[in-house]
């Protein structure tokens, strides 16, 4: 079956309002879009129609940290504390299962490493249960709800309240880090995260359609959002909401708004080993070899097993370490949004393979229509 034929039942079922997919083999690409922007029925997908990206901003998010160790700005080994002061003093709960109070110091400062690594001690586990994870539920919230969040200042405040679940590189926690990451990287480099990465990472690579706010001038290509209920699917954000204004906290973890060739040229600059398509360096070989490189155990794998599926971990984005399903291919690197977006690249075959649809998945366990996605990318 085609990409197409692919995308299109599910359209035609009503899963999805619509869908736009490139599978880029070796510059090659292939588009397909199906469907409308809206479910209403109105505006149908094109190939520039601009989709909110969630956590496939992650990889984006790394890739500007990882330039400024490039400068020389940062280093891997370095305390975070430098930058973020607020950070510098962390305490631990005694055991991951220990209640707030019950807390020890961190036996060593969070590094740069852990936290593009996503092993600083904070973020989500599989067991929602455990009480420093509920804690920071309430201070990470919904990054798909861009205007909930306070100024960077506050929110680092409110982190430092909670107590991290695990030592400092001892266990791969999902989401926070990479927030963590868009402001480290603002702090280190003097800039606003939407600056630094217009600068690093969009003007060199052609990327004028991505950012954290969709304005006038694009908001004709802008799709709604929807949540899927049992009712149906529910619009949680028209065009002209959230990521019409910018953010107090512009989110590392998931702010970003763009377009599906947008993140392929993103994608084919780390193929390309960190070059744009004009032979400028974006990124140094060694930093696209750090962002796609598992840097988790076994151990770490099994504390977060709930959203790593068998993966494992680089920077800012997931990489397979086996073959367990038929689109899982060792050394693939990306992630996927929870506004229904996925993106990776496959450095075996030269492949780039994204796709962006509106309706968002509250689950970790992924659906059945980007699965098949997934087949047909890597076949």
């Amino acid at each position: 079956m085609s990409l197409r034929d692919i995308l299109h039942r599910h359209v035609a079922d009503g899963i999805l309002p619509g869908a736009v997919a490139v599978v880029d083999r070796n510059g090659r690409p292939e588009v397909v879009a199906v469907g409308t922007a809206d479910a209403g029925g109105g505006r149908p997908m094109a190939e520039d129609t601009v989709f909110r990206f969630a956590s496939i901003t992650k990889p984006v998010t790394a890739a500007a940290v990882l330039a400024l160790v490039d400068d020389g700005r940062l280093a891997p080994a370095d305390p975070i504390g430098r930058w973020l002061p607020e950070l510098a003093d962390p305490k631990v709960v005694r055991t991951p299962a220990s209640p707030l109070d019950d807390v020890v110091p961190a036996r060593r400062p969070i590094t740069v490493a852990d936290v593009l690594t996503s092993q600083a001690g904070w973020g989500f586990a599989s067991d929602f249960s455990l009480p420093a994870v509920q804690a920071l539920a309430g201070v990470q919230g919904d990054g798909r709800e861009v205007q909930s969040f306070p100024e960077p200042d506050v929110w680092l405040a409110r982190l430092a309240e909670v107590p991290l679940a695990y030592q400092p590189g001892e266990a791969w926690l999902y989401d926070t880090c990479s927030t963590l990451q868009g402001i480290l990287a603002a702090r280190a480099s003097g800039m606003t995260l939407p600056d630094l990465l217009a600068e690093r990472l969009f003007a060199p690579l052609g990327m004028t359609d991505t950012g954290f706010v969709v304005g006038p001038d694009r908001r004709d290509r802008f799709t709604s959002y929807y949540k899927s209920t049992a009712d149906g699917l529910v619009l949680a954000d028209p065009p002209g909401g959230q990521w019409s204004t910018m953010p107090a906290l512009p989110l590392g973890n998931g702010g970003l708004a763009g377009t599906a060739g947008d993140w392929v040229a993103f994608g084919r600059m780390l193929l390309a080993g960190g070059t744009a398509p004009d032979g400028r360096r974006v990124l140094s070989a060694e930093a696209v070899r750090l962002m796609t490189t598992d840097h988790t155990t076994a151990v770490q794998r099994e504390i977060g097993t709930l959203f790593l599926e068998g993966q494992g971990w680089g920077m800012g984005g997931g990489v397979d370490v086996a073959v367990t399903d038929p689109w899982t291919v060792p050394g693939r690197y990306g992630w996927v949004g929870g506004t229904g977006t996925t993106a990776h690249i496959v450095p075996a075959t030269g492949t780039v393979a994204v796709l962006l649809t509106q309706v968002g998945a509250d689950s970790p366990v992924t659906p059945r229509w980007m699965r098949e996605f997934w087949q047909a990318a890597v076949a």
